[in-house]
């Protein structure tokens, strides 16, 4: 599991942790999470995210 980073205001997106309060399960992969999900602090794509090393 990876962890992925909102590069606007560094919120940080545990793959192992998930999200369930926005319909991501623990263990959902970043490659699985949809195109149109938005980082729950700012509000940008997926595309604003960047793979952190842990």
């Amino acid at each position: 599991m990876k962890i992925y980073m909102c590069v606007v205001c560094g919120w940080i997106h545990d793959e192992a942790a998930g999200r369930p309060e926005d319909g991501l399960a623990p263990g959902t992969c970043w490659a699985d999470v949809p195109e149109d999900w938005r980082c729950p602090e700012c509000n940008v794509g997926k595309a604003d995210f960047v793979m952190c090393e842990v």
